[in-house]
């Protein structure tokens, strides 16, 4: 009875993978943010060559609100089959913090299969500013203490997780204003009702060019090919700061392995089409690369890391 009951538990996974190779079903990927988000240009750019190569159609849908928490919900409560899969954020690793109450545990009710870049921020000055670097922000904040603000896409969005980073590294003096979105934020960037924010890239880009808001360092260790005169904080004078959004593919926990590998080489090829390759270029993207074997220790290294963030924040959404 044993060994028959041991050789039915190894082939189950393969069933499930013999299970999705023959149905003709297409694969649900949901990205829990809104329409038109960096991560929803991201899953739309991979979705075509990911279908390709796994066989299936992929079929992206939004499912927006409260952090991308609804959304991620449903992943985490799909079937083990391989049909519905998540395109996150890493709103994901900072949710347990700032939310009283998820529906789901962020490490072990997801199988991660592929962390696949990262989104560079720029922290950017309104144009009027009279600071050209982070040395001058520095001593501007100095000698004219209270008086700056910052703003962000809301409380314990990556950008106000960033900003209060680099404020608990540097010890400037600036105050925190929340907005709706990047949108109205930027808005108000432009017009001076804010004078700071850390932004991603692809969307300060415009206005960067057009002269309206000023570009003074990058949240990530590596400059962006986007932006290669702009330094990093950690160039600018802030040694080991570090600050990286993220997009991953993870479905449900138990997530049989050969679909997680077969998912993982299929994503793998998928970035490397020539529309993936204009999208990550055109959002100032860096590719992360980095499959099932990596995507655990990635997960747990980066919702230990954004939890220490939040609580220095203080922020909280009840």
């Amino acid at each position: 009875m044993l060994p028959v009951l041991a050789a039915a538990l190894w082939l189950a996974p393969w069933q499930a993978h013999a299970q999705l190779a023959s149905t003709d079903k297409p694969i649900r990927m949901v990205v829990p943010l809104a329409a038109g988000s960096t991560v929803d240009a991201v899953a739309r750019a991979l979705a075509p060559g990911f279908g390709r190569s796994t066989g299936h159609p992929v079929v992206v849908e939004n499912i927006a609100g409260a952090g991308g928490i609804p959304g991620t919900a449903q992943v985490v409560r799909a079937h083990k089959d391989g049909l519905t899969l998540g395109m996150i954020s890493s709103n994901h690793v900072i949710n347990p913090g700032i939310y009283p109450t998820i529906p789901y545990d962020s490490l072990r009710d997801i199988t991660p299969i592929a962390v696949l870049a990262t989104v560079p921020l720029v922290l950017v000055a309104n144009a009027k500013l009279p600071v050209t670097d982070l040395a001058q922000l520095r001593a501007y904040a100095k000698a004219h203490p209270g008086t700056l603000n910052y703003g962000s896409a809301g409380n314990g969005s990556t950008l106000h997780l960033a900003s209060e980073l680099l404020i608990a590294e540097t010890g400037i003096d600036i105050k925190h204003v929340p907005y709706r979105g990047t949108g109205p934020l930027i808005t108000d960037l432009m017009g001076g009702q804010v004078q700071l924010a850390f932004v991603s890239v692809s969307q300060a880009l415009p206005q960067i060019k057009a002269g309206s808001l000023r570009a003074i360092a990058l949240s990530t260790t590596q400059r962006s090919a986007a932006l290669p005169d702009v330094p990093t904080v950690a160039e600018a004078g802030v040694p080991g700061y570090s600050f990286d959004a993220w997009i991953a593919l993870v479905g449900p926990a138990g997530l049989p392995k050969p679909i997680v590998d077969q998912y993982a080489t299929a994503m793998k090829t998928a970035l490397a089409s020539p529309e993936a390759q204009t999208a990550i270029a055109g959002q100032g993207l860096m590719v992360l690369d980095k499959g099932p074997a990596q995507a655990p220790a990635f997960f747990q290294e980066e919702l230990a890391k954004h939890q220490k963030l939040v609580k220095l924040s203080g922020a909280r959404i009840d």
